[in-house]
């Protein structure tokens, strides 16, 4: 069967002497593996379509499985996220994440959407931390796993100050954080954005200005709540903590 569908390169690898095979995060297809033949040669035609954060239209033959490309057209090849070291170590968390934690039929055309937002985001010059964890919010979202930040998960109570129980699924009041003594306390700065994360539309996103200090908070907030419910392993997220590291 052939394949129309628009969809942005998450991952890239090499197969045999010439040829890459590239994982799509579709409009509406999902996730989709397509072998470009020939992608690894100078002279190829199609080489920048296999290139790594590339959106473009991709015409493809499958019947089962892995698909092969018959025909493609860039639409915007996010050269600049592949150039700049610190962008591309964001986009590959992003890319990895979502090719982790995703299964074929499991994103749509929302999730292509806030993907998409993130690296124009990035191109943009907006915050990349922010970027990274508006865009986990999105991911846990689609695995069913988005925390309750509203009010308190075990009685329902909206007067705080709440504390953070990955566990838990979200927000447990000063009653009940005794269900979970391992509870974060977020301060109340850091809370507020992530209630809005949980919302948010990475396609909105502005100018935001958050002090060093919430941003630490926030990304303990996120890595607890990823570890807790998804618990991938990402080379990318390694790098990322000693690109900090070294930004420190």
């Amino acid at each position: 069967m052939l394949y129309r569908v628009e969809g942005i390169v998450i991952r890239s690898m090499d197969y045999g002497e010439g040829n890459k095979i590239v994982t799509l995060l579709t409009k509406t297809n999902g996730k989709a593996g397509v072998l470009i033949r020939g992608a690894k040669k100078v002279k190829s035609r199609h080489a920048s379509l296999a290139q790594p954060f590339t959106y473009g239209e991709f015409v493809f033959f499958r019947k089962s499985g892995l698909g092969t490309l018959n025909h493609g057209e860039i639409i915007e090849s996010h050269h600049r996220l592949r150039e700049q070291l610190d962008l591309a170590a964001y986009a590959s968390y992003a890319a990895e994440l979502t090719d982790k934690a995703l299964q074929e039929d499991e994103s749509g055309s929302f999730l292509f959407e806030q993907f998409h937002a993130g690296l124009t985001g990035l191109e943009e010059g907006k915050d990349p931390q922010i970027i990274s964890h508006l865009y986990e919010m999105r991911i846990l979202e689609a695995s069913g796993y988005a925390p309750e930040l509203d009010f308190c998960v075990n009685c329902g109570n909206e007067q705080g100050p709440m504390r953070l129980s990955p566990y838990a699924g979200g927000a447990l009041c000063p009653r009940c954080t005794g269900q979970d003594p391992h509870a974060l306390k977020v301060g109340e700065g850091a809370y507020k954005l992530l209630r809005l994360f949980r919302r948010m539309d990475l396609r909105r996103l502005g100018a935001i200005q958050v002090k060093p200090e919430t941003k630490q908070e926030l990304k303990k907030a996120m890595r607890a709540l990823m570890d807790a419910h998804l618990g991938i392993p990402l080379k990318s997220r390694s790098f990322l903590d000693q690109l900090d590291k070294y930004n420190l």
